[in-house]
């Protein structure tokens, strides 16, 4: 199809052009005016038993603790945690970020630190998810030490670092705006273009259809 065919295929179906911009537009304006999200978020870290040796907790993470925190993340994450979770009030898209000392393709858990992050449309939602499975995760420590028979001046601890806040996702709109732009351009001319051939072609059987009937000699 040559570039003036397409010209005049869109302009016998411009209300399909027209049609595509207005749906365009309207995506564009969800782009501009986004509804608010936001993350929140909380570092928690598993704090050994103060000892005379090492009074300072934070000086004594092994990574021994690191694959306790790594167990109970696990078990959060299975099919019965997320339940639990759910439970306990947690909505929404939430993530259990263990502390990696070394890569994706071979993590390594040195350091008994997670980061707990929530999504949600406002920010005290986003906050108290963040609570909520903080203390879903004290509580998987403090059974699991419970199913040991660790006394009590011998537990290791669940101390929050860096306490639950929320900051609002900022997204790229520039991006956003054209890629929507180009969808929305492609989708108009490609929309005008498949309707235009459909209409012409049933135009051109039509006639064959509503043909008389054509006289048999004996």
């Amino acid at each position: 199809m040559s570039p003036g065919n397409v010209a005049d295929a869109l302009l016998r179906r411009w209300y399909v052009v027209v049609l595509a911009l207005l749906l365009t537009a309207a995506g564009a304006y969800r782009v501009v005016r986004p509804a608010p999200q936001f993350t929140g978020s909380a570092v928690v870290v598993l704090k050994p038993p103060v000892t005379r040796n090492q009074p300072n907790q934070l000086t004594n993470l092994q990574p021994p603790l690191a694959l306790v925190s790594y167990g109970i993340v696990e078990q959060l994450q299975s099919p019965a945690g997320a339940r639990e979770l759910r439970a306990a009030g947690v909505r929404g898209t939430y993530h259990l970020i263990p502390r990696n000392s070394g890569t994706s393709a071979t993590p390594r858990y040195l350091i008994p630190s997670l980061q707990v992050q929530s999504q949600a449309s406002g920010a005290d939602a986003a906050v108290t998810a963040v609570r909520r499975i903080v203390d879903v995760y004290t509580e998987h420590v403090e059974r699991l030490q419970t199913a040991q028979g660790v006394s009590a001046g011998a537990r290791i601890t669940a101390a929050v670092l860096v306490a639950p806040s929320a900051a609002e996702v900022q997204g790229d709109r520039s991006r956003g705006l054209a890629g929507t732009a180009l969808l929305g351009a492609a989708a108009g001319v490609l929309g005008a273009l498949w309707l235009d051939r459909y209409l012409m072609g049933r135009r051109t059987v039509s006639p064959g259809r509503h043909a008389g009937a054509v006289a048999v000699a004996d």
